[in-house]
């Protein structure tokens, strides 16, 4: 554990001290949703700026169908906003299938915790958690993430694999493959993480994301600008 910890630490390191930073010349970042192979929706993140003040708006949307029926459906919204390096408010309403769920939070400077309200939890989290969304390599230095959909928070555990090329969309990438799981595996399946995350140095982006729970998901970085 000490030594997937030490690679992780110098893998990212020269991205940990200033996180947002590192993006601020990202304005868009565009991500294809694939399930057993097939393109079935998207993940955009869009970056505006102010000041020290960066807010990043996540627009997600897809749909499994079975014989030209619709069967799941997701369609969400939602915007972080960070003065320099530190989250301090986030907002989500995704709607699974038409049913709503959500996320509010704000940082509480006062007591260095996040107050959550969402529909899966409500009550406080240490300000060590990541929002987990795609767009941030942060989600790979942590040990706790809240979920975007949710409000949900889970312990997790990163353990770096090793290098590989992978080729998408045309370009091949020298990358580091993390996993990410849960630290509780008691959690019912459905409620553990359960990732595979291919992470390009070069870049500092995600570059696919993999994980299985009725059916192959894959989640691949299509352009950013």
């Amino acid at each position: 554990m000490k030594k997937n910890l030490i690679i992780i630490l110098i893998l990212l390191s020269s991205s940990a001290l200033a996180h947002m930073d590192h993006y601020k010349k990202v304005n868009k970042i565009e991500m294809d949703i694939f399930r057993n192979g097939e393109l079935i929706g998207y993940n955009y993140y869009f970056f505006t700026r102010k000041g020290n003040k960066t807010t990043v708006t996540n627009q997600i949307k897809f749909s499994v169908k079975l014989l030209g029926v619709t069967i799941f459906k997701v369609e969400g919204y939602g915007e972080e906003k960070y003065i320099k390096d530190q989250l301090i408010f986030y907002n989500s309403k995704t709607f699974q299938n038409d049913k709503e769920k959500f996320v509010n939070l704000v940082f509480d400077k006062e007591k260095n915790k996040f107050k959550i309200v969402g529909s899966s939890y409500s009550g406080e989290a240490s300000n060590d958690n990541v929002v987990g969304n795609w767009w941030s390599h942060k989600i790979l230095q942590t040990n706790s993430q809240i979920s975007p959909i949710s409000g949900s928070v889970k312990k997790q555990v990163v353990t770096f694999i090793g290098k590989e090329k992978i080729k998408q969309y045309g370009k091949v990438y020298s990358v580091d493959l993390f996993t990410i799981k849960s630290k509780d595996m008691t959690l019912p399946k459905d409620k553990r993480l359960d990732f595979r995350i291919w992470y390009d140095q070069e870049s500092g982006q995600i570059i696919r994301v993999s994980y299985s729970r009725m059916g192959n998901w894959e989640y691949r970085l299509k352009n950013f600008e």
